[in-house]
């Protein structure tokens, strides 16, 4: 278990929110950090030989029957311990401390007071500062051996810790971009209690994951699964530094992309493309709509997707022949998010990971980026000398315009879709917003609505147009798109597409939403 090569922190989920983003934000310290459930036996914590441990939030109160906990010896292991919101309420009540319910909860940012300008995670940090609080419950009186570092109006223990077992507490959520600060004082845990040198590098992990893929396949046949996107892309292009022409990179078409993307990754990648591989194309459309048909659940129309790829996979090796390998892009948000990394519950199985069919024919799958966040993989793919233009693009899932579509799906739905999105991007190049948003894209509602065309009754299709701003695409916020583009763009799609009658805006952040729409 862990990432033995490098120094690493442990975070222990407890069914936070924010699990990704607390590993997500150790990462930046240039430190490698992974999740794992509460539930992980404490033994198999320590021989990963963690040089820090961090416990995330959970929606659960520490003293209900029942309720998410850890063994108190985690506490006197000698390694520093940081809790953060419910992580640091248990750390008080497992310790003989008091967490009852707060007379009144704290939500959204707080102006905290440090009390302690000289504790070593406060350091440089001035006092007030704003952080991000979510909690209903609150510590009420102090374990023995603690002390507090800083308080709000509301909440007399923001902040606590006994430096001399080096266990430290906030009830805020650092690792949310609202917390000024938060990064700052998650270096300081990481890199000046923790003593972290900072080994997590992106130039080191591409040379040491083509070192390690060599010595693995040796001369053995690989397929990668090839969509275009920036995942799958990078780890094409690592898999061709270590296995040269042994790598056959597959891409299907499975009649859920972008207009005229199918077209668009052949030019890349195919035989008149940049790079020197072996490029199959398989236009396997047909088999993915009948698949499909009928099928309006998020969780099979994911799962489906997954398992025909896989045979369109198999098939494709058995043409080429005594092919040994798979390699897919799966990178680490899509291992947490189908409920395979910490404790969160699953929010979808990804095409890759849980929607994997329970028999592959292949003797591995090779997943050089299951380790890595986007920012991080798109760090190796500027590395390799990947052009920008590609590195950089939007992601696109795996599924396609399958999640795209809400509800089943159809030919006539997917071209919905694909006219409508490419009018969306259309317009956002021609008003230079195209940068503005780091995602963006139409769906289609499973919702008809009345209308009138043309002094005529309609009942069609309502679109929905998303774009989101994020830095890590575990939280985003809406785009504010000018008023003037989105008219146009709406004009332009219930004049251009066929049955569609209505266009929304989506403005909801993630969370309460998803990016995608299933």
């Amino acid at each position: 278990m862990g990432n033995t090569q490098h120094e690493q922190v442990v975070v222990i989920d407890f069914g936070g929110q924010y699990n990704q983003l607390v590993a997500r934000r150790v990462r930046e310290c240039s430190v490698y950090c992974g999740i794992y459930s509460y539930r992980t036996p404490l033994k198999d914590i320590l021989d990963m030989n963690p040089k820090g441990i961090i416990l995330t939030g959970g929606p659960d109160s520490v003293y209900a029957p029942g309720a998410a906990s850890c063994s108190k010896e985690l506490f006197s292991s000698g390694i520093p311990v940081l809790g953060l919101c419910y992580g640091a309420q248990l750390m008080m009540h497992v310790l003989g401390g008091e967490v009852t319910r707060a007379p009144e909860r704290e939500y959204g940012k707080t102006e905290v007071m440090i009390d302690e300008p000289k504790s070593a995670l406060f350091q440089g940090i001035d006092s007030p500062t704003i952080c991000w609080m979510s909690h209903n419950d609150y510590i009420s009186k102090l374990a023995p051996g603690f002390r507090v570092t800083a308080h709000t109006k509301n909440c007399p223990a923001a902040a606590v810790e006994d430096e001399q077992r080096n266990l430290y507490a906030f009830q805020f959520h650092p690792e949310v971009l609202h917390t000024k600060y938060g990064s700052a004082m998650l270096q300081h845990f990481v890199r000046d209690i923790c003593g972290c040198s900072g080994d997590w590098r992106m130039d080191d992990f591409a040379e040491k994951t083509i070192a390690a893929l060599k010595e693995k396949i040796g001369g053995g046949k690989v397929l990668c699964a090839l969509s275009g996107g920036v995942d799958s892309s990078v780890a094409a292009v690592l898999l061709s530094r270590a296995v040269g022409k042994n790598l056959t990179c597959v891409f299907v078409d499975h009649g859920l992309l972008r207009k005229n993307e199918g077209d668009m990754v052949e030019e890349v990648f195919g035989k008149n493309g940049a790079y020197d591989l072996n490029f199959i194309r398989v236009n396997a459309q047909h088999r993915f709509y009948v698949r499909l048909a009928g099928v309006d659940e998020p969780e099979r129309k994911r799962k489906i997707i997954g398992e025909e790829f896989i045979r369109v996979f198999e098939e494709e090796a058995k043409k080429i022949g005594a092919v040994d390998y798979l390699v897919q892009g799966t990178i680490y948000p899509d291992v947490v998010e189908s409920g395979l990394g910490g404790e969160s519950a699953t929010i979808k199985s990804h095409h890759n990971v849980g929607g994997l069919p329970d028999y592959v024919d292949f003797k591995e799958i090779v997943e050089p980026l299951r380790d890595l966040f986007k920012d991080e993989v798109r760090k190796v793919g500027l590395h390799l000398g990947i052009p920008e233009k590609l590195v950089m693009r939007q992601p696109f899932p795996g599924p396609g315009l399958g999640i795209r579509i809400v509800g089943d799906v159809t030919m006539d739905k997917v071209r919905i879709v694909q006219d409508s999105d490419a009018i969306f991007r259309e317009e956002m190049e021609k008003a230079g917003l195209d940068k503005a948003a780091d995602q963006y894209y139409a769906a289609l509602t499973n919702l008809r609505t009345v209308g009138v065309m043309g002094d005529e009754r309609t009942y069609d299709y309502a679109v929905a147009l998303r774009a989101v701003s994020t830095i890590d695409f575990m939280t985003a916020e809406v785009t504010e798109i000018p008023y003037d583009v989105l008219k146009t763009v709406m004009n332009r799609i219930i004049n251009e597409v066929d049955h569609v009658n209505r266009v929304f805006y989506d403005i909801t952040s993630k969370p309460p939403a998803t990016i995608e729409m299933e």
